[in-house]
C-alpha cells in the first residue's frame, strides 16, 4: 500500500525499503533536487526533520536523512543521500531547510552547496568552528581562547544613514534563558531582527551516544525543561517502535493525562504573561496561579512538578494513586470555571484587545516557507496536529478539536492557547474517567532493540510537534538520536513577525511565540 501511495515521489529504478511505518530510498546527485522539490511542494506531505548520520565505520560515508510525514496514512517517507563532504541545498525551494543545513554543517562539517546562509547555527562558545561534535571520532575539549562570539558571528546588516542597531542579550533583565538579538531599526520601526542562539548548547545529542536507556530518557527530559514529559514520551515511543513493544491501555491513557497537564501548565503561564506584557497585571497574576495549581497536581500524582521520572520504555515508572486521580477529576470543573472567569475579565478589556490585534502578524506564506508548527501555525489556519495526524498514546480513542485562528497576530496566538486550554481540560476528563476504571499496569520488562534499524516518533508538545529519530547499529546499540524541538523551526520565522513592528512591541511578540532556547540549542 505504501509503495503505491509513494510511487510518484520515488525515482524510477529505485527499490524502496520498508520498515513500517517508514519507507526509505536512496537519492543520487541527479535525482536529489527533482525528488525533494516534489516532496517539499506536495500538499499531502510535510517535512518533519533533516539530519545526518556518521556511518563511516561501516559504510565509509555520511548519510543525510530527509523525513517527511504523511498524515493521511500516519506513515513516513525517508529519502536519504550519502556524501563524503557536500550535499545540495534545498533552501532556495523552502527557506526552512536552511537552518537544518546549517546545523549539519556546524555539527558534521558537511557543506550545503547553493545555500542562502553559510553561518554556524550557534555562538561558537562550546567548540571552535573547526570541530564537528557529532562526528563519531570527534574529541571536543572546552575552548580556552576566550572567544568573543558576537565579534565572530556575521550579523545581517541593513544599510541606510538613519538605520542603527540595537544589541539585546545574551544576558537579559529577567530570569530567562540567554539569546542575543540584533535589531536594525529606523526610528522605532524594526527593519530586521537577527537572532544569535546557541548559548545553551549542552551537547545533548552527543550525550545520547552513551549511557543506558534509562539515562537516555533522563537526558530527553532535560532537552527543554518545560516540555520534560513530551520529550521523554517521544523518545520512549521511538524505542518502543524499535523493540516492537505495545504499551498497555493504562499507559496510553496516563500518557494523554500527563501530556495535557504539561500543556495546560504552560498555556496558563503564557496566557498570563501575554497579558502581563501589556501591563494587564490581573491576567498575569492569575495565569501564574493557574499554572501553579496544575503543577501541584502533577506533584501529587507523580511526585514531580515537571513530570520527570514518569516514562519508561513500554509504560510508566509506577502505578498511579486512584484516590488522587479521583480528586483531580473532581477538580477539573472547578479549574474550568476559574479559567473562564479570568478570560471573561480579559475579554472585557478594550486596552488588552487593542495591544494584541494586528501586532506581530505572521502570514500563512511565511509560516509555510519556514515549516512553522504548533501555535503560530494554527494561528494562521493550519490544522496540523500530531495527536490527529500521527496518533499516539490514546488520542485516537478520545474526542477533541484542533483549535485554529486565521489572523496570525498576537491576538490569534493568544486565543489559540485559550481554545487549547478547554480542549486539554476535556481530554484530561476523558482520560481520567477511563483511567480510574482500568487495571493498573506499569511497564514491559522484556524488550530488545532491533539491529540496523530506524524509528521516527512525533509528539505534539505544547509548543508544537517534537520529532525524534533513533538509529541503531549492527550490534543493536543506539548510534544516533536526533531531536527536533518545535522551537528549532519557529525561531526561524519569528523575526518575520517582528519585522515592521515597533521595538517596544518586541517583548509582547516574543512572549506570544514563547520559544525555547534550550530546546533549540541542544
Amino acid at each position: 500500500m505504501q509503495t503505491t501511495r509513494f510511487n510518484a515521489y520515488i525515482p524510477s529504478g529505485v527499490t524502496p525499503r520498508h520498515e513500517s511505518p517508514l519507507t526509505l530510498f536512496p537519492l543520487t546527485k541527479e535525482s536529489f533536487l527533482p525528488t525533494l522539490e516534489r516532496l517539499l511542494t506536495s500538499d499531502e506531505l510535510s517535512l518533519k526533520t533533516i539530519t545526518a548520520l556518521d556511518i563511516r565505520a561501516t559504510q565509509h560515508t555520511f548519510r543525510i536523512l530527509y523525513v517527511f510525514g504523511h498524515p493521511e496514512s500516519h506513515t513516513y517517507l525517508v529519502p536519504y543521500f550519502d556524501t563524503q563532504d557536500t550535499f545540495p541545498s534545498l533552501a532556495r525551494i523552502r527557506r526552512g531547510c536552511s537552518f537544518y543545513e546549517r546545523e549539519i554543517m556546524t555539527m558534521f562539517g558537511l557543506r550545503p552547496e547553493g545555500g542562502i546562509d553559510h553561518r554556524l547555527t550557534m555562538a561558537p562558545v562550546s567548540f571552535s568552528a573547526q570541530e564537528y561534535p557529532l562526528r563519531k571520532d570527534a574529541t571536543i575539549s572546552p575552548r580556552t581562547d576566550a572567544p568573543d562570539p558576537l565579534a565572530e558571528y556575521q550579523f545581517s546588516v541593513v544599510q541606510g544613514d538613519a538605520v542603527y542597531e540595537i544589541p539585546v542579550g545574551p544576558v537579559h533583565a529577567g530570569i530567562i534563558e540567554p539569546g542575543h538579538f540584533r535589531f536594525s531599526v529606523f526610528g522605532e520601526e524594526i527593519k530586521k531582527l537577527d537572532p544569535l542562539l546557541g548559548w545553551k548548547h549542552k551537547g545533548i545529542e552527543k550525550l545520547f551516544e552513551t549511557g543506558s536507556l534509562a539515562q537516555k530518557i533522563a537526558i530527553a527530559e532535560r532537552v527543554s525543561g518545560d516540555s520534560s514529559f513530551a520529550h521523554s514520551l517521544a523518545l520512549c515511543q521511538a524505542l518502543e517502535s524499535l523493540s516492537h513493544v505495545q504499551p498497555h491501555e493504562y499507559t496510553r491513557l496516563a500518557r494523554v493525562l500527563f501530556a495535557e497537564m504539561e500543556r495546560l501548565a504552560n498555556h496558563f503561564s503564557d496566557i498570563g504573561f501575554i497579558m502581563l506584557d501589556t501591563a494587564f497585571t490581573f491576567g498575569g497574576s492569575h495565569g501564574a496561579r493557574l499554572r501553579e495549581r496544575m503543577m501541584q497536581w502533577a506533584e501529587r500524582i507523580t511526585g514531580s512538578r515537571f513530570l520527570r521520572g514518569v516514562n519508561t520504555v513500554g509504560g510508566l515508572a509506577s502505578a498511579l494513586s486512584v484516590p488522587e486521580l479521583h480528586a483531580f477529576l473532581a477538580d477539573i470543573p472547578r479549574i474550568r470555571t476559574d479559567f473562564t472567569e479570568v478570560i471573561g475579565v480579559a475579554n472585557d478589556s478594550i486596552t488588552l484587545h487593542q495591544r494584541l490585534v494586528t501586532t506581530g502578524t505572521l502570514t500563512p506564506e511565511v509560516a509555510q516557507d519556514f515549516g512553522v508548527v504548533g501555535i503560530p501555525a494554527r494561528a494562521v489556519g493550519s490544522t496540523r496536529d500530531a495527536r490527529k495526524d500521527f496518533p499516539y498514546a490514546a488520542y485516537d480513542t478520545l474526542d477533541f478539536n484542533v483549535v485554529t485562528k486565521e489572523t496570525g497576530d498576537v491576538y490569534a496566538r493568544f486565543h489559540v492557547r485559550i481554545g487549547e486550554v478547554y480542549e486539554s481540560l476535556s481530554l484530561i476528563e476523558q482520560a481520567l474517567t477511563r483511567l480510574v476504571r482500568t487495571s493498573p499496569h506499569t511497564h514491559e520488562t522484556n524488550h530488545h532493540v532491533r539491529k540496523d534499524a530506524l524509528a521516527v516518533s512525533i509528539v505534539e508538545g505544547w509548543r508544537g510537534d517534537i520529532v525524534y529519530v533513533v538509529v541503531t547499529d549492527g550490534a543493536g546499540e543506539i548510534s544516533r538520536i536526533k531531536v527536533r524541538d518545535p522551537s528549532f523551526l519557529n525561531w526561524q520565522a519569528f523575526p518575520e513577525a517582528a519585522k515592521g513592528e515597533m521595538v517596544p512591541d518586541f517583548p509582547l511578540i516574543n512572549k506570544s511565540f514563547n520559544l525555547s532556547y534550550s530546546g533549540n540549542d541542544l
